[in-house]
């Protein structure tokens, strides 16, 4: 197939799955009675992207997105049980960010050996690198693989830490797994660790790579490509063998969210990319019916892939919806016409999604596969030996940063610059607006972190505490008088006002709503934040509230 016409065909995949999926999954339906019949998966293929450091969600939000524990309990809930389970990943892995903060080196590697740990129980075969992989060099990466008794896989990287393929036999099918990765760095960002890049185009090596693990009996070939989307595109022309595309960014830095992008069915490819940070995780079932003696297995979709799609565009609209309308519940604000008219929306968007579970899928013959996405939830439950290990990382992370951290004081103001005084120096004018925010979660904030064992945790002391490492404010081991989200992180330090209260300068008065997102209420913490609709919330007698609420 020439490049022109596969680049029509990706651009005709695009738009038709566009149309059902627009951005996210959800839920998928249970495999229905034809594949139930058929028995169990040859092979079950568990795909992530990007995983990026992150282990567990973190945040305000219930049943929040991501999870590795989440992740264990959804894959052991999964039925009909697979002969053989298989996880692969692309993209970075264990870190997430390049360059270790030093103060934040000791909490990243042992978060990072948690997650190569965790994904061993979860069955990780191999994953090729993001540029934040190597953040703390090729030896540590090496024990970062060890840890996970898996392979990092990319055959135009020179490191002693990666091989450039695995084979594996599955149950009698050997499945054979290369990578790609372009290692690419934030502008501005530099690292000492990086390996160095084979000449040779990408294109030919996964030729070479392809043709080799074909002599080695492999029938069924998975590409993992942390390149830019294009790029991995590209591979399918050099090696037209590839059953499954598994596109994930070469860097990998960063706290944002991605939403997963629509899977793709380029001939017999199929092509995925799922959602960043374990929020979601793509499942593909390989049933293999009339597999060959040897050579390349081919295979056709055997699971309604365009079906999975639409109910994908289903349960983010439903979701989309549902957060719009307990937002305007909670105001008050709309009318009740509006209001109804959207419950009335609602209903019939779930109608849709229950009649397009329900429909038979045709009868799967031959080779097949069946792709599912699935958000990953707290609500999916937890895995009982992750679950375990995360709390004792946590503990650890917590015992030794409250030691390590004990000196640490925030900066100093600058002179004529106010200081951070605390929500009691505050109520001796404001008893009202006190009252109300003991009522508020903001108030026991500091108290969520106690409870689990990571206030001395530096990835979320910062927005359970008033003026983190600012001048005159706190940090993770000084913050008496300051802990919880107080006056303060929205109104400015209070010294000055404390001062001269009739100083209109001396005050924040009225913060824009759009601060709570840039300080805390952004992803990974929050899931769709409308700050406008959420303020309502916060105002109360003495704090905002119009005279008679």
């Amino acid at each position: 197939m020439s490049a022109s016409v596969r680049w029509i065909l990706i651009l005709f995949a695009v738009l038709t799955l566009h149309v059902t999926v627009g951005q996210g999954c959800g839920p998928p339906p249970q495999p229905n009675g034809t594949h139930a019949a058929d028995g169990p998966p040859t092979l079950r293929l568990v795909l992530l992207s990007n995983v990026a450091g992150a282990i567990e969600p973190c945040g305000c939000t219930e049943d929040q997105l991501g999870g590795i524990d989440h992740l264990g309990a959804l894959l052991d809930a999964q039925r009909p049980r697979p002969r053989q389970q298989v996880l692969l990943s692309v993209g970075a892995l264990p870190f997430d960010a390049p360059v270790l903060q030093p103060k934040r080196e000791t909490q990243s590697r042992w978060k990072a050996e948690t997650i190569a740990t965790s994904l061993k129980d979860l069955g990780l075969l191999a994953w090729t690198p993001g540029a934040a992989d190597f953040a703390a060099g090729g030896t540590a990466l090496a024990e970062l693989r060890d840890a996970a008794a898996a392979q990092v896989v990319a055959l135009n990287l020179d490191a002693p830490a990666v091989t450039k393929t695995v084979v594996t036999d599955v149950g009698g099918t050997k499945l054979g797994v290369l990578g790609v990765s372009a290692l690419a760095l934030p502008a501005g960002i530099t690292s000492p660790h990086l390996p160095g890049k084979r000449a040779e185009p990408v294109a030919a090596l996964a030729q070479q790579a392809a043709a080799d693990l074909e002599r080695q009996g492999a029938q069924l070939l998975v590409a993992l490509a942390a390149v830019p989307r294009a790029e991995a595109m590209s591979l399918l022309d050099a090696v037209p063998a590839i059953n499954l595309l598994v596109i994930g960014d070469p860097a990998g830095e960063g706290l944002a969210n991605d939403a997963p992008t629509a899977p793709m069915l380029l001939g017999s490819t199929l092509v995925v990319q799922t959602a960043n940070h374990v929020q979601t995780a793509s499942v593909v079932d390989i049933r293999l019916r009339q597999p060959p003696a040897a050579g390349w297995i081919r295979l056709a979709d055997g699971g309604g892939l365009a079906r999975d799609a639409e109910l994908a565009s289903l349960a983010r609209r439903i979701a989309e919806l549902e957060a719009r309308i307990d937002g305007w519940e909670a105001s008050g604000r709309v009318d009740a016409r509006d209001l109804a008219a959207r419950k009335a929306d609602l209903a019939e968007l779930r109608e849709q999604r229950q009649a397009l579970e329900q429909a038979p899928l045709p009868p799967a013959q031959g080779n097949t596969f069946r792709y599912q996405s699935f958000e990953v939830r707290e609500g999916a439950g937890t895995h009982p030996l992750i679950t375990q290990r995360l709390a004792a990382m946590n503990q650890r992370v917590n015992d030794h940063n409250r030691v390590a951290f004990a000196d640490r004081k925030p900066p100093p103001a600058a002179e004529g610059q106010p200081t951070y005084v605390g929500v009691d120096e505050c109520t001796k004018c404001h008893a009202a607006a006190r009252k109300h925010w003991d009522a508020r979660p903001h108030a026991r904030a500091y108290a969520t972190l106690q409870r689990i064992s990571r206030e001395y945790d530096l990835d979320c002391v910062g927005c359970h505490v008033t003026g983190y490492e600012r001048p005159g404010g706190s940090t993770v081991t000084h913050n008496e008088g300051l802990k919880d989200v107080q006056c303060e992180v929205c109104h400015g330090p209070g010294s000055k006002h404390v001062a001269d209260p009739t100083d209109p300068a001396g005050i924040i008065l009225r913060q824009e709503p759009r601060s709570c997102v840039e300080a805390c209420h952004h992803s990974p913490h929050v899931e769709d934040f409308d700050p406008v609709a959420k303020m309502p919330l916060i105002l109360g007698p003495g704090h905002g509230a119009p005279p008679g609420e």
